[in-house]
Order: C-alpha cells, then structure tokens, then sequence
C-alpha cells in the first residue's frame, strides 16, 4: 500500500496530501458534466451581439471580432463607491459589493475552447485581459481584478460558448493575501523564481519549458494533474508583463489543456490567473493555476480546507509529457 504524504504549498503555507493509493487510471475520471443547452441562441455567437450589453473591449479586423468583452448581465459586483466596513452586530460586518464583472468571449466559435486558440487568438486574448487590468486600476475603489475560465459543469460554467470573467473587486481576498505572505516570507528572494530553478534541476515536474515560461506540476498538488503556469521574468503585474511573454503564458496554458484533454478526454477545469493587487509595489509573481476538476472535494476538505490528491505530480507530469 503507498504512503500517504503531506507537502507544504509555500505560496499559501497551507499543507496537501499526497495520497496515490487512493488513485484511479486517467481513464477512470468521470467525463464531464454538459453544461445545459437552455436557450436555442447563444448570447456570446456573432450575430447576437445585441444580446449582451455593449461591448467594452473588441478585437478583430475587417469588421469582424475576435475577441469580446462585455458587461456580465448578471453581476457578482458592480456599482462604485469605496469599501466601507459596516458592523451591524458583535458578529454581522457587512460592505457594499461595490465592482466590475465583464465576460471575455475569447472566440466567435460556439466550440473553441482555451485548448483550442491558435497562436494568433492566443494572444488576442491575453492583450483583452491585460487591457481590462490596466482599466480596473484606473477605478481607486478596486484593490483587485480576478481572471478566470471555468470549463464544465463541476468548474461553475453556466453557458455552454467558452469564454472567461473578470471581476474587479474593492478587497484583496484570502487566497491572494496568503499568497502575498508567501511571497513575504520568501526574505530577499521569490517563492517561483525559485519554484522554476529548483524543478529545472529535480527534472521530475516540468511540463514544457522554453526561454519565456515554464510549465509544472507542483510539488504541492493539491488535485490531480495541476498545472503552474509560470513567466520566466520576474514581474507582480500582469498588466505591466512583456507582450511577449503574455503571449507565451496564454499559449503554454493553451498546451497544458491539449495535453490534459488528451490525458483524460473533455474534463472540467478552471484556470485562474494571479496577479499583484492593483497599485501595490509588494513582492509577487504573476502566474496562471490550471486546476482540473476531475474529483470532488469531500467532509475532510470542507472541515479542514486541507487537500488530498490521488495522483502524485511526478506522476501526472510523467504522463500529461507521454499524451
């Protein structure tokens, strides 16, 4: 029987355990739910642009778009006004959730997944991430933007076209303040930096690798077959990252998620990109999580929030590396 092992996430100083004996064969993953259909037209297709508010961000040639960014419908955050805590109890605190939160429509196919862009879509869409981030800090009230995809069902998509979220918040939340610590209590040095230099050398955990980005699975995976998707150059801000190594972080995660798919078929996944706070000077290093959803969090994870992963990265780099 294999040992279970735990191993500290330094960027959150939370711990996961490694658990293989617990561990299915990539084809015994359950497939993906299907995001319902529910509507005969899809809002984010061409020609039904005038479903969705208007955009704020187009990109395409010839009268034609690429790549859309419009106002979500539905908010999570919206309106303005700064983040004022209200205490109306000993234990009730409460604030406005004051923001912004716009949908990416990163191509006009109704099938292209992440998985999917060529080089050139590739690009166009990182450039509308990063052009949203540069707007979002010029809002005083936003102390953040989060960037994500969620693909399938068990990720949280709710509409079958893929496509992305930004949400400009006015907090820093908990997951990117641990992360700021983890850098923080990094002394002098960074926490990816050395994450880069020291799995180059172990050789065990590396996807892919070239001069601008390095892919791995971490040694602190906390889910089967989780990706880190990490820019050579040291830069907190994604908004403020070379172009050229914008377009090699989107086109390494575009890999990472080809590999994966071939792996373990059309599998559910979030990808979450991490950047500094706007305006902050702290210590950090923008970097993407590709984060499968290929088993479910159960009684132990929900009480302890510690992870536990059936599939032990040097394994799951083996195998995304052979697919």
């Amino acid at each position: 029987m294999a040992v279970s092992q735990l191993r500290l996430n330094p960027l959150t100083g939370r711990w996961v355990a490694i658990a293989t004996g617990r561990a299915s064969r990539p084809e015994d993953f359950a497939p993906r739910l299907e995001v319902p259909r529910g509507r005969l037209r899809c809002p984010f297709c061409p020609g039904h642009e005038e479903e969705t508010p208007p955009a704020l961000e187009t990109y395409g040639r010839d009268g034609r778009w690429l790549v859309r960014v419009v106002p979500n419908l539905y908010p999570a955050f919206g309106g303005h006004g700064d983040f004022v805590v209200e205490d109306v109890g000993p234990v009730f605190h409460q604030a406005p959730g004051t923001g912004l939160h716009e949908v990416l429509v990163f191509s006009p196919d109704h099938h292209t997944s992440w998985a999917d862009l060529d080089d050139r879509q590739a690009g166009l869409v990182i450039a509308a991430i990063r052009d949203r981030m540069e707007d979002h800090a010029e809002h005083s009230a936003v102390r953040y933007t989060q960037t994500i995809v969620n693909h399938g069902r068990e990720a949280g998509a709710s509409l079958e076209h893929p496509h992305g979220q930004l949400l400009a918040i006015p907090f820093v939340p908990e997951e990117l303040q641990a992360e700021l610590e983890g850098f923080a209590d990094d002394g002098d040095g960074c926490v990816l930096c050395t994450t880069v230099a020291e799995e180059e050398a172990a050789g065990l955990r590396v996807l892919a690798a070239d001069d601008r980005v390095v892919v791995v699975c971490p040694f602190w995976s906390g889910t089967p077959y989780e990706m880190l998707v990490i820019p050579r150059h040291h830069e907190a801000h994604l908004a403020g990252a070379a172009p050229a190594d914008l377009v090699a972080v989107s086109r390494a995660a575009r890999d990472s998620l080809a590999a994966l798919g071939r792996l373990v078929g059309d599998a559910a996944y979030n990808l979450v990109f991490h950047t500094a706070p706007h305006r902050s000077t702290d210590r950090f290093h923008w970097h993407v999580h590709v984060l499968p959803r290929l088993t479910s969090a159960a009684g132990f994870e929900a009480g302890t929030g510690v992870l536990i992963n059936i599939v032990a990265p040097e394994q799951a780099a083996e195998e995304l590396r052979r697919s």
